[in-house]
């Protein structure tokens, strides 16, 4: 599959979820019903992955985790806020730029039209 046939299965997966339970749930209520709808397409994920990160020598194995993790090629981060904001932007993007992917959605599910929660972020980042 391709990464926009991905993105569209995951996305179908949440306008289910949305639908479904509508706005004003906690995220963490949004992601176990993501969980299910993906599986229940079987589509691959892991849930609540941990992403090092590298800093120098180092390697950064703390704080970092994504909601999901799909397919090995998309990022999924779940939000139930007020709006997206620049900060959800730029953490999606950060862990696109340490797992070296080129796409995440963000979603947020406090909506009431999940068409106006989606974020699509694309990693332009070539490294050094």
């Amino acid at each position: 599959m391709t990464l926009n046939e991905i993105s569209r299965k995951i996305i179908g997966s949440a306008i289910k979820v949305h639908k479904k339970l509508g706005p004003g749930f906690l995220e963490t209520v949004y992601q176990a019903a993501l969980a299910y709808e993906l599986k229940k397409d079987n589509i691959k994920f892991e849930k609540e992955k941990n992403l090092p990160a590298a800093y120098e020598n180092i390697i950064i194995d703390i704080g970092f985790r994504c909601d999901f993790l799909i397919e090995n090629s998309i990022i999924v981060e779940c939000k139930s806020t007020k709006a997206i904001t620049q900060i959800h932007e730029a953490r999606l993007l950060n862990y696109l730029k340490i797992t070296g992917l080129q796409l995440g959605l963000l979603i947020n599910f406090n909506t009431m039209n999940l068409i106006n929660g989606l974020k699509r972020i694309v990693n332009n980042f070539k490294g050094e």
